[in-house]
């Protein structure tokens, strides 16, 4: 990946919006060598509970951190059914089913995104082809293999996602990431998102940027390449 670009469909969209952007390097993401392995495991199972603060509703979609990505995902193009991965999260509080350690990369988000009830993504920087765009699919057709299949799923034209020079890297926003840039034991590099539509959770969003960009080289080593909040009038990131 060489930039990083929100672009023009996206803030037409959600003009109101806010991206929580920290790239890191140098990490050391195998789970065998992680000396803080059992803490982060810890941390993650702390979590799950701490989110059962954002279920403040008998139905989970009338909570309001989930209420607000409800309605996003209806102003784009998707497939029936499809929510945000915060949904998908608390979701599984709910239920009793906890969000389990993945490797510590992706423990360390999922952790950040239970504590601060925000969307949170990454993938492996040095599997990003060209420029990343969260953009909107005019046509569509854009090669996605999803996290767990093994078959071609292309973008919907009018469908909101990740795009870089080679497909598509996240469909429907923040909804299922893809295998060919997914974090694994062996990324040394990432870029990590959040994602906020809620103008009120700004300081919400800030403190989640801070605690994930101290935590990777606090457990993981390597150093923070970028942490940045981009807006409306801040929408890109230069490599």
């Amino acid at each position: 990946m060489n930039q990083f670009i929100a672009e023009t469909s996206f803030w037409e969209l959600f003009p109101q919006a806010e991206l929580g952007i920290v790239i890191v390097s140098g990490i050391n993401n195998n789970s065998d060598a992680c000396a803080a392995r059992e803490e982060i495991i810890e941390n993650l199972a702390a979590a799950n509970q701490t989110a059962k603060k954002y279920i403040d509703k008998g139905t989970l979609s009338e909570c309001r951190v989930i209420s607000v990505w409800r309605d996003a995902f209806q102003k784009f193009k998707k497939k029936k059914g499809n929510r945000s991965s915060i949904e998908a999260l608390l979701s599984r509080v709910q239920k009793g089913n906890e969000v389990g350690a993945i490797n510590p990369l992706v423990d360390l988000y999922n952790t950040m995104s239970l504590t601060y009830g925000l969307p949170c993504g990454g993938e492996d920087l040095d599997k990003l082809a060209g420029t990343l765009r969260l953009t909107v699919s005019k046509n569509g057709g854009e090669n996605f293999i999803a996290i767990g299949d093994t078959e071609n799923d292309p973008t919907l034209a009018g469908e909101l996602c990740y795009l870089d020079d080679q497909g598509a890297v996240c469909r429907c926003w923040n909804w299922r990431d893809g295998v060919r840039t997914m974090l694994t034991e062996q990324s040394t590099s990432a870029f990590l998102i959040f994602e906020s539509v809620d103008p009120e959770r700004h300081e919400d969003l800030a403190a989640a940027v801070d605690a994930l960009a101290e935590a990777v080289p606090k457990y993981l080593g390597g150093e923070v390449k970028v942490q940045k909040i981009l807006n409306q009038k801040d929408t890109t990131i230069i490599l």
